[in-house]
């Protein structure tokens, strides 16, 4: 969409938090019965009769968690959602409502969130989600972005990151290090932008690594196809982090350990060849990158057969026991110490 810079901006002031609520949400259908009431009220309603809630929340803030000098309103907006409908999905659950919060300074006109809340609206209804509340406020440090996820499943099916044992196969959707990858092209592109703002760059050659940073996808496709495999995981976690923090995670919550392939690791050739131009080696970018929003899980060795030869989920590995400690197996076969280098907030600010 290109921005019509002639084009009136709305300030948020003439509207009022109420006026700029109901005009951002008044174009969100309700998809689920379980939403009773959804905006409108000091609260939204739900009924889930029997089955169980599952809920999660992120908060996404300008300049440590995006940069809208690449990341477009509209992308930001379907991102945030993905986000958390992504820990919905890890639960081996579906999403059904999200709420959204917002903050901003009075550098963005209404037009500016209007384009943001395009965004969340194709990701409510892509994703069959109802938008049912949040709140908005202003801010003196730019944008700041808080999203709820909401979901249900039944009790049996609710899969934990404690349930890991001991041979239990190690299992990941999709490929990973893309996002990272996608985010070193948008980086080295803003830069070369500050030297010369007339510099048109190409960047087809890397449109799926740029897609999967600014427009992610959550796996809510893998729990319906576990679902229709017969196949109840017996951990779960989102890679929001990188492959060898999430693969912690479970060993952690678990109490086994994990020997896990690099041959294994699922990468695309995107990633690949990027890697080669920066420089960079693909199997940490795949272990340490984050935010590919893929689902790692493992299952019992007896449900093998059920997903053997899935070209959407791939076998990168086998949990051991505890004191085995977790590694990585080498092409070369060594032994390698799995550690902790995926994204830390705190690091970065």
């Amino acid at each position: 969409m290109i921005e019509d810079k002639n084009r009136e901006k709305t300030s948020l002031e003439k509207l009022g938090e109420f006026g700029l609520i109901a005009h951002l949400t008044k174009d969100y259908p309700v998809h689920h019965k379980s939403t009773i009431k959804a905006i409108g009220d000091d609260a939204a309603v739900l009924d889930f009769n029997s089955k169980k809630t599952v809920v999660s929340t992120d908060l996404l803030i300008e300049g440590i968690h995006f940069d809208l000098s690449y990341m477009p309103l509209k992308h930001l907006g379907y991102k945030a959602v993905m986000v958390n409908l992504s820990d919905i999905y890890a639960m081996n659950a579906i999403a059904t409502q999200i709420t959204v919060s917002l903050a901003v300074s009075n550098r963005f006109p209404l037009e500016a969130l209007e384009e943001l809340y395009a965004g969340i609206r194709l990701a409510c209804k892509t994703y069959g989600v109802d938008l049912i509340g949040g709140d908005t406020t202003s801010s003196k440090t730019g944008m700041l972005l808080s999203v709820t996820a909401i979901g249900e499943a039944e009790e049996k099916d609710i899969t934990y990151r404690s349930g890991a044992k001991a041979n239990d196969l190690l299992v990941v959707t999709g490929d990973l290090g893309g996002a990272y990858m996608g985010l070193q092209v948008l980086e080295r592109e803003k830069e070369v932008f500050k030297v010369n703002p007339n510099s048109q760059p190409d960047l087809d050659p890397y449109s799926y690594i740029i897609e999967r940073q600014l427009k992610p996808e959550a796996r809510k496709d893998m729990v319906t196809l576990l679902q229709k495999l017969d196949v109840l995981p017996t951990s779960m976690i989102d890679i929001s982090d990188g492959l060898s923090s999430e693969i912690l995670h479970l060993c952690k919550n678990s109490t086994v350990g994990c020997n896990l392939y690099e041959d294994k690791i699922p990468l695309d050739p995107t990633v690949i060849s990027s890697c080669e131009e920066f420089h960079m080696d693909s199997t940490m970018v795949a272990l340490s990158g984050g935010e590919d929003y893929e689902l790692l899980f493992t299952i019992d060795q007896s449900d093998f057969d059920k997903i053997k030869g899935n070209p959407n989920l791939t076998v990168i590995g086998h949990m051991t026991n505890a004191d085995q400690g977790a590694h990585l197996i080498t092409r070369a076969e060594t032994k390698i110490p799995l550690t902790a280098q995926g994204w830390n907030s705190f690091n970065n600010s």
